[in-house]
């Protein structure tokens, strides 16, 4: 019952909004703040910020935009390569794949992680991720 009040309440809250012209914040839009905390996941291997190095994975600065595989300094596996000589840019949906499976997404790429599942931790790495990156198409 509770459920069914919370929903009519969310739709009513939406249909308000939508009829003043103001728009609710997409629920797909992650926190930067929560994503700088699921990335402590990923810190073992890559960096991200001032200073960023690479590590047994490539830095993340400046990478949503970038062609895969083309990270400065870094030795890349011959599948990350080729998906980016195949037109592989890292694009925020990209980025997504990526981060929920990565071995099925560039197979055979060095990566040993075994993905995020949780849709929430993945929208946050990400908008914590795009904070470091000046840009290119981000959405696709």
């Amino acid at each position: 019952m509770k459920s069914r009040a919370l929903f009519a309440a969310l739709t009513v809250s939406a249909l308000c909004l939508s009829a003043s012209g103001l728009s609710a914040p997409a629920f797909a839009e992650g926190d930067p703040e929560k994503g700088e905390s699921v990335f402590k996941k990923c810190r073992a291997c890559h960096a991200v910020g001032d200073g960023a190095k690479n590590k047994v994975g490539p830095h993340l600065n400046d990478v949503i935009g970038r062609q895969a595989g083309t990270g400065e300094g870094f030795k890349y596996s011959s599948s990350m390569i080729e998906a980016g000589e195949n037109g592989l840019v890292w694009t925020e949906d990209n980025i997504e794949a990526y981060l929920r499976d990565p071995r099925g997404f560039i197979p055979k790429n060095r990566m040993a992680f075994a993905g995020l599942k949780k849709d929430d931790e993945v929208d946050n790495v990400i908008a914590y991720i795009k904070q470091f990156s000046d840009g290119g198409d981000t959405s696709n």
